[in-house]
């Protein structure tokens, strides 16, 4: 009883970002499942790149069994390279990687990265970047997997130290090694907005396609 009455989260659905690789530590793959059985157990619902292979395939295969909604958004030309078998849940064919991102976007209340390569990092500093321009101010999620990320939020630390990143902009990044534990803090997570938001997030906003309201609960 205890256990169903905390499980109520202010986002209805997450966007996950992650390898479409399995990885080479098995820990990254429980990870995957770890957070598939968090985000059923809270009645989220994913919203990923649309892969069914690697950890992509791993969590919104747990999800879509969990019996919640899976929204899978692909590039149409990636879609021979990354479902293999019968596609999970409701897969949303776009025209590139710019229109994949931004519907990922539109339709997600918050952001969690797993570990991932190239693709994954790239999708994690965009809606950082989104964040800090002001586009939005849902929450960012790193699921840090036996350090996988330590490299990087050390980079991002430096970057704070000299300069060029603001302490403000440090705070959108919430960081965790559970799955667990990740998504208790993306429910308390509050922005910090700074009011020096560049002019351009208006334009920057119409170009993506979706306003910087969103339905997050503050």
């Amino acid at each position: 009883m205890e256990n169903k009455a905390r499980k109520s989260s202010r986002f209805k659905r997450i966007c996950v970002f992650c390898g479409s690789s399995p990885g080479k530590n098995p820990s990254y793959q429980l990870a995957a499942l770890h957070l598939a059985k968090q985000l059923v157990e809270w009645n989220i619902d994913l919203v990923y790149g649309g892969g069914s292979i690697g950890l992509m395939g791993l969590v919104s295969q747990a999800v879509f069994d969990g019996g919640r909604h899976v929204l899978g958004v692909i590039p149409r030309t990636l879609m021979p390279r990354e479902i293999t078998g019968e596609p999970v849940g409701e897969v949303r064919a776009v025209s590139g990687m710019h229109q994949r991102k931004a519907e990922m976007a539109r339709q997600a209340d918050a952001f969690i990265a797993l570990p991932g390569g190239y693709g994954t990092l790239e999708e994690l500093l965009e809606v950082i970047t989104w964040a800090q321009l002001g586009i939005h101010d849902k929450p960012v999620g790193l699921l840090n997997v036996d350090g996988y990320y330590n490299s990087l939020l050390c980079f991002i630390d430096k970057a704070v130290d000299e300069g060029f990143i603001t302490p403000s902009a440090r705070h959108i990044i919430v960081s965790a090694q559970t799955a667990q534990e990740l998504i208790s803090k993306l429910e308390d997570y509050v922005p910090i907005h700074n009011e020096d938001t560049p002019k351009l997030t208006w334009e920057m906003e119409q170009q993506l396609g979706y306003t910087t309201k969103s339905d997050i609960a503050r």
